[in-house]
């Protein structure tokens, strides 16, 4: 028997959402990687995706930093922007709040650089990790057969699995500073995260638009 299709339909202000999200995580990638460029032996493997904010080693810190401060924001606007068109089941509530969380934390972790206050750094960093991973899972369970959403359901659990799983060694190993190509780890945390964002614009977008209200 056929899993009957639920009807979805998105707003033109769903879709902004959508967009800002996916615009915050392109321009924020990018800037990563012209940074990375200029500064002289960086390591993809063993620096910090942090050092690229450093404004005592980074040449280029004020765009890495101004960049993920408005990778925050957009991600904000967005998910606010968007709320209604992500699965309205019991995992929204949850998880959707965790990502405006982990928003709020990038933003902060632009407004003190490693180096500047590494208590705040580190602890928003955390909260970055943590909760985006935990959102990503968490949403992936009201992702169910006979929605648009339903093709990123195991997509979005393994994203949130590996970034929960990088973060299960990195945390610990961190304290006791035997991380393993720390750099890599933390690649392993972020980029699922950053993945999960674009994927989950593109579902949005191709949500058929409600119909306009005759005037």
């Amino acid at each position: 028997m056929a899993t009957p299709v639920i009807p979805y339909r998105t707003s033109g202000a769903e879709r902004v959402g959508a967009i800002l999200i996916g615009v915050g995580v392109v321009q924020f990638v990018a800037a990563m990687a012209w940074v990375q460029t200029a500064y002289s032996n960086y390591s993809l493997l063993q620096n910090y995706i942090s050092d690229l904010g450093n404004t005592a080693t980074s040449p280029l810190h004020v765009v890495f930093n101004v960049s993920i401060i408005l990778f925050g924001v957009l991600a904000i606007l967005g998910i606010l922007l968007a709320w209604g068109a992500f699965p309205p089941s019991g995992t929204r509530p949850v998880g959707l709040p965790l990502l405006l969380i982990a928003s709020v934390a990038a933003i902060l972790v632009g407004l003190y650089p490693e180096n500047v206050n590494s208590g705040v750094h580190d602890l928003a960093s955390l909260v970055i990790f943590l909760a985006a991973g935990l959102a990503i899972a968490i949403l992936a369970g009201g992702m169910r057969a006979g929605t648009p959403w339903s093709s990123l359901r195991w997509v979005s659990l393994v994203l949130g699995l590996i970034t929960l799983g990088s973060l299960a060694y990195y945390a610990p190993t961190q304290i006791s500073n035997t991380t393993f190509d720390p750099g890599l780890i933390e690649r392993l945390i972020v980029v699922p995260i950053l993945l999960w964002a674009l994927c989950a614009m593109v579902v949005i977008l191709r949500l058929p638009s409600r119909p306009r209200l005759a005037i």
